[in-house]
């Protein structure tokens, strides 16, 4: 499956009275290869294996593969994961026929919010919120398996 999204900073906390869903999540990295990032996630309910290859040079889309695993199994492999465990909260934002992700983030990487929508194909139009700001589109710095290894408060 091929994943197509685009990132942008966020400039306000405008954001969290507009979404729908609230999410917790931990996430840590068994790699961080940029050819191949292997992400272990858990969240309020589910945790998954996640599988992402190497983005395109205009970093819009890339190839990703996930799997839904058991919470239990997914808590003993974050054992082998690299230092650096990824701490935020995303909220879901509904706008026209797409659905913002924002990440609000913790620990070494507080203060930082980014959000993502995926879309359908690389020319999709969307409406932006107010609360949108700068795009980051393929920054490598902002990427999740980045943040675990030089975090946000290092900048």
């Amino acid at each position: 499956m091929i994943e197509i999204e685009r990132k942008f900073l966020v400039n306000s906390e405008e954001y969290k009275k507009e979404a729908f869903k609230k999410i917790k999540i931990k996430q840590g990295f068994l790699s961080t290869d940029p050819e191949r990032t292997v992400r272990l996630r858990i969240t309020n309910e589910t945790a998954f294996l996640t599988i992402k290859g190497k983005s395109k040079e205009n970093g819009l889309s890339r190839f990703e593969w996930e799997k839904e695993i058991d919470k239990k199994e997914a808590e003993a492999l974050f054992k082998l994961c690299k230092p650096g465990i990824i701490d935020k909260t995303r909220y879901l934002i509904k706008a026209g026929d797409f659905t913002f992700e924002v990440d609000e983030f913790y620990g070494e990487n507080e203060g930082l919010v980014v959000a993502e929508i995926e879309l359908n194909n690389e020319k999709d139009t969307f409406q932006k919120p107010k609360w949108l700001g700068e795009e980051i589109t393929g920054e490598l710095k902002y990427y999740n398996s980045q943040l675990s290894k030089n975090p946000y408060k290092n900048w």
